[in-house]
């Protein structure tokens, strides 16, 4: 389970929170905390 902070690689992460999606297109890309409800945990 990634969570805000790490470099999982590109991809579509959903907050476990509230399901809000983060894509990620870069390798190098961090994820950041969910922007609807400031969750740090994704799927």
């Amino acid at each position: 389970m990634p969570t805000t902070g790490e470099k999982p690689g590109p991809g579509i992460y959903a907050c476990r929170d509230c399901g809000e999606r983060v894509i990620l297109d870069d390798p190098d890309d961090t994820l950041p905390p969910c922007p609807e409800c400031d969750g740090t945990d994704y799927d």
